[in-house]
C-alpha cells in the first residue's frame, strides 16, 4: 500500500490540472461521472493515503488501497482497471484499482487534517492526546492508527520504532515522556526522510530493519513478527529496541 510520501509525490504529478476544466469522466467506478464533466478542479488536498480532487460542489476521494496506481496523460493499463479517467486540456489523470468516492462539502470539513503527519495542518498536540487517550494500545497499531498518524504505513512504522528503540509491542501508556516525544516527533522527520529518498529512488537502501536480516547497530538477527490487533509484519531487534 503507498504510505503518505508516495502520495504527496502524485499530487506534484498532479498539480498540472489545477485550474483546468474536466473534458470527459471515464473508468468503472461507481459514481456519478457526468457529475464532474465541466467541473473546475480547484485544489488537490492529501489526508494521509487519501487524494482529494477538490471542485465546485463536489469531490472525489481516491484512495489507492493495496494495488492501485496512476498515470499521467498516457494510459498503458487497460480499460478494466482503469477507475477514473479525467480528460484536462493539458492532458490527462488516470487512476487504476483503487477506491474511487464522491464526497460533498460537508464531508471535507468532517476530515481531521490536522492528523496528517506531512501536512502544514499537523498537530504533534493533537496526536499526543489521542495517544495518551488509548495508554492501552500497542506502539506498533498507534503508529498504524489513520486517525492519530494519517499517512504512516508499515515501512514508516517500522523504521520510527527502530530510531526511537521501542519495541512494537510496548503499550503506549508505559512510554516515557521523552520517548513518546520522539515517536511523534519521528513518525514526521521519518515520513519526509522517506518522500527524499524516493525522489532519487533510494529509499530501499535506507532502510535499517524492514525487511533487513541483521541489525545495523549490533549486527544480531531483526525479527519479523506480525503484531498489534492489525497483525501485521514488524521487524525489529530485541537488543535495541526495548519493550516498555
Amino acid at each position: 500500500m503507498p504510505e503518505g510520501p508516495t502520495i504527496v509525490l502524485m499530487k506534484e504529478d498532479l498539480r498540472k490540472f489545477v485550474g483546468e476544466k474536466v473534458i470527459s469522466a471515464v473508468g468503472n467506478a461507481r459514481i456519478d461521472r457526468d457529475e464532474l464533466v465541466g467541473k473546475t478542479l480547484k485544489e488537490i488536498r492529501l489526508y494521509g493515503k487519501q487524494t482529494y480532487l477538490i471542485f465546485d460542489e463536489v469531490s472525489v476521494r481516491i484512495h489507492l488501497l493495496m494495488f492501485g496506481s496512476y498515470e499521467i496523460d498516457e494510459q498503458t493499463k487497460p480499460d478494466k482497471s482503469l477507475k477514473l479517467g479525467l480528460t484536462f486540456k493539458k492532458g490527462k489523470m488516470l487512476f487504476y484499482t483503487c477506491s474511487v468516492k464522491l464526497v460533498d462539502d460537508a464531508f471535507l470539513k468532517t476530515v481531521d487534517w490536522e492528523a496528517d503527519v506531512m501536512s502544514d495542518d499537523w498537530s504533534p498536540k493533537k496526536a499526543k492526546e489521542k495517544l495518551k487517550s488509548q495508554p492501552k494500545m500497542m506502539v506498533c497499531d498507534a503508529l498504524m492508527d489513520q486517525e492519530i498518524f494519517s499517512g504512516v504505513g508499515n515501512i514508516i512504522k517500522n523504521e520510527v520504532m527502530f530510531r526511537i528503540g521501542v519495541h512494537p509491542e510496548s503499550p503506549v501508556g508505559n512510554l516515557p515522556t521523552k520517548k513518546l516525544n520522539d515517536l511523534i516527533e519521528e513518525a514526521r522527520n521519518y515520513s519526509f526522510d522517506f518522500l527524499k529518498w524516493k525522489r532519487i529512488d533510494q529509499l530501499k537502501k535506507h532502510w535499517q530493519v524492514y525487511h533487513q536480516k541483521k541489525c545495523p547497530k549490533c549486527g544480531e538477527e531483526i525479527i519479523r513478527k506480525d503484531t498489534g490487533k492489525g497483525k501485521r509484519s514488524s521487524f525489529y531487534c530485541e537488543k535495541d529496541q526495548k519493550l516498555y
